[in-house]
């Protein structure tokens, strides 16, 4: 019997929901950072086996929006939500259920599918308050299923995986079996040069940073040539980036071209700019031109 489904990762930014994809898959497929709110589209990713097939949509933070970008963010992780057979809530340990969490037990409530609550960053806590956590969040709803994991260090993911495979229903193979994410080439180019600009900058200034991949072509050599524009909100936030002596941007590009050669699997010639775009996460002609489809 094959079995096969849609799971969502739902939670608060930064509690860790890239980082436990990216464990459950084997590959760096979603943007991971020690800022939150880092991860912005719904990026669908397929774990295919012998006897099952899993595809997972990993979604922004649920957080509350203070612009237009914020919006579709919250809006694409309670999409998520809706038609999918299995739904993990991630939560780290802590003393009392927070707004963020709170929020999203109320939408929880209405799920159909059933729902895991799975506690990560167990090893960055005491067993106390990972006790605590879990009876906190036990009185609250009745989970599914109740795990504590470290996804950083793989701790208990391949016993989640295994009570995930025991929820999927029986179904066909959507997918390919080769195939492991349904997201094009430049959008994950776009996610690296991101995630380098997210570990290198200052923190007012990286969720004012959108990357707008201009010209990708591969030449007869093999050689992929790259050209980027690095969107960014204020004249002060481009001297940043670039940097003393163009320090901070020639970082971003080195640390960026490195990951993208491992992921094309060839050479890269990267080459970014830096403009200037005022508000641009409030413009939604500009959003949509970046992908952001949902924004009305």
């Amino acid at each position: 019997m094959f079995k096969s489904g849609f799971i969502t990762i739902v939670g608060r930014p930064n509690v860790g929901k890239s980082t436990l994809l990216n464990k459950i898959m084997g590959e760096k497929l979603s943007i991971v950072s020690n800022k939150p709110q880092t991860t912005r589209n719904n990026i669908q990713t397929i774990l295919t086996k012998e006897d099952y097939q899993m595809v997972f949509v990993d979604t922004p933070g649920i957080h509350k929006p203070k612009h237009k970008l914020g919006e579709y963010m919250v809006n694409s992780a309670k999409d998520s939500m809706k038609e999918v057979d299995l739904v993990l809530f991630l939560v780290n340990p802590d003393e009392e259920i927070g707004r963020g969490d709170a929020f999203i037990l109320e939408a929880l409530k209405n799920q159909k599918a059933p729902v895991f609550l799975v506690l990560n960053k167990i090893d960055e806590s005491t067993q106390e308050r990972v006790a605590k956590t879990l009876q906190l969040f036990a009185k609250e709803m009745d989970f599914k299923e109740i795990i504590p994991i470290s996804a950083r260090k793989g701790r208990n993911v391949d016993k989640l995986i295994e009570l995930m495979v025991g929820n999927m229903p029986e179904g066909p193979k959507y997918y390919p079996e080769d195939m492991i994410t349904d997201v094009q080439e430049k959008f994950v180019i776009s996610e690296i040069i991101r995630e380098k600009a997210l570990r290198t900058l200052r923190e007012e200034v990286p969720h004012g940073i959108a990357i707008d991949i201009i010209q990708m072509k591969k030449s007869d050599s093999g050689t992929w040539h790259i050209e980027v524009d690095m969107i960014c909100e204020k004249d002060s936030h481009k001297g940043i980036i670039i940097g003393k002596e163009g320090q901070g941007l020639k970082k971003i590009g080195e640390t960026a071209r490195y990951e993208i050669e491992r992921f094309l699997n060839a050479k890269v010639n990267l080459k970014v700019w830096v403009k200037v775009r005022k508000e641009w996460r409030d413009n939604q002609n500009f959003l949509k031109e970046l992908g952001y489809k949902k924004i009305k």
